[in-house]
């Protein structure tokens, strides 16, 4: 017999005859009442056992964490808070848990502890929960741009080319590190590795992006990249997934709409089809905020936050009325940011970034126009000779989540900034010939994917939400 989801089954509009449910046991209670879940649902489906009728042997093996299989028929439940339940006439046990040493038992556990058994902590409501989200989070990503038209290309994992300029990657190589070959100058002699020549692991597919919008006019990439950046923090990973489109012919001001349209459509998306999910994450934010001194909680709920930026238009700010604004409010006055704004050509933190949006203007922003000496080296140069048009969106309780640019199209604006900056021209030579041959305005942005699912899970904690997440002296499972 063919089994049945745990959600097909909660969603029934009437009671069937006989069905099967297959699932892993959350809770085993009285000998009798078993609580099971298959994944598909934060919710679980009681199946009642006839003890009287099964095997003393087979009650025994029923632990939590067992995968079992029930057959039965789907009645009106006479508990309260399910509507159905199965009527067990039929019990198989496919897969037996040691109840004693199974990790997940049915309680509330460390963030901390999870994190040290990422293989089983996705059995827990809340993960459960967060990597649902995540699933749709992603299939709304490419729902969005396969509707406008958007092209989805697949750019490199390894690459020859650092696209931040920040030099924080990891290494590529086959050569025998206890007995590297080296050229006449002494140095590690590339030729001989497997690229030949020195490479890396992509922090971004953004250049190679850009060329493909100089053919096919809009397209997307969204895949794993890579950062050799040695901090253990609760806000970076050295493995993560990034969304970066890239539009020809778009200006800044496009390019603000359309990161606006697009992370607002992504967060609907996921509040219409992750409504239990959600609804349950709140309530678990909602009992830890209890806990917190007043001053730390938050001032909205989880759902509250998620409409906050669907009904909000965002509010765009130049990066010099964003300092003004800093530089003169009582925080930074009063020294209560721990990193205090002087000066313009601050790099703003992410305090001041919240304070924007959660204190000032009350809504998601858009800063833009950022000084030229803290941007990448492709972003197109203004007029004033000391700006970029590189624009960020920043959130409440996250700050910045949405990087971006208008690229700097101009051949030899490029090359100067490139050799200002001690770039390899020889290196890029791919990258300047879309600025040799059919040059046009373009823009784009870069979406940490993980730093989306934080935001819309209310997680507070970057590595919950990458089902196993890589940081300094970490890369178990």
């Amino acid at each position: 017999m063919k089994h049945t989801r745990v959600k097909d089954l909660l969603n029934s509009n009437n009671t069937l005859h006989e069905v099967n449910a297959k699932g892993w046991v959350r809770t085993f209670r009285n000998n009798q009442f078993i609580a099971l879940n298959d994944g598909s649902t934060i919710n679980n489906i009681q199946c009642v056992v006839d003890f009287e009728n099964t095997a003393e042997e087979t009650l025994k093996r029923i632990t939590t964490g067992a995968a079992i299989s029930v057959t039965g028929n789907l009645v009106e439940s006479k508990g309260a808070g399910q509507k159905y339940e199965i009527q067990v006439k039929k019990l198989e046990i496919l897969g037996d848990s040691d109840a004693e040493k199974f990790p997940m038992q049915p309680k509330k556990h460390s963030l901390e502890f999870l994190r040290e058994n990422a293989h089983l902590r996705v059995r827990t409501n809340a993960f459960g929960a967060i990597m649902r989200i995540r699933s749709v989070l992603s299939f709304a990503v490419h729902s969005y741009f396969q509707q406008k038209g958007f092209v989805y290309v697949n750019t490199p994992i390894i690459t020859g080319a650092d696209a931040e300029g920040a030099g924080e990657m990891f290494q590529i190589t086959s050569l025998p590190l206890n007995n590297l070959p080296k050229n006449e100058e002494g140095n590690i002699d590339y030729k001989k590795d497997f690229f030949g020549k020195h490479t890396n692991l992509t922090v971004s597919g953004q250049l190679e992006g850009e060329t493909f919008a100089m053919a096919l006019g809009q397209i997307y990439t969204f895949g794993p990249t890579f950062r050799a950046e040695n901090s253990n923090t609760s806000r970076h990973l050295a493995e993560f997934w990034m969304i970066e489109p890239e539009v020809a012919f778009n200006n800044l001001d496009d390019n603000m709409d359309l990161a606006e349209d697009f992370i607002q459509y992504v967060i609907k998306f996921a509040m219409d089809k992750c409504g239990d999910d959600l609804k349950f994450l709140e309530g678990r934010l909602l009992d830890e905020e209890k806990s917190k001194p007043q001053a730390e909680r938050s001032e909205m709920a989880l759902l509250e936050k998620l409409n906050f930026v669907l009904e909000n238009n965002f509010k765009r700010v130049s990066y010099t009325e964003a300092i003004d604004i800093l530089r003169d409010c009582t925080p930074n006055k009063k020294k209560k940011f721990q990193y205090i704004i002087n000066e313009w050509g601050a790099d703003l933190q992410s305090e001041h970034e919240r304070y924007l949006v959660e204190k000032h203007f009350k809504c998601p922003v858009i800063l833009f126009d950022y000084p030229a000496n803290i941007k990448a080296f492709y972003m197109r140069l203004n007029e004033d000779g000391k700006t970029v048009r590189a624009m960020d969106i920043l959130f409440p309780g996250i700050g910045e989540i949405v990087g971006g640019s208008q690229r700097e199209e101009r051949f030899d604006v490029l090359v100067e900034k490139m050799k200002a900056l001690g770039i390899d021209e020889e290196e890029l030579w791919w990258y300047l010939d879309t600025r040799r041959f059919g040059s046009a305005v373009h823009s784009g942005f870069g979406l940490g994917f993980e730093r989306l699912v934080l935001f819309v899970t209310g997680m507070t904690n970057i590595r919950d939400v990458i089902a196993f997440p890589r940081t300094p002296q970490n890369a178990d499972f």
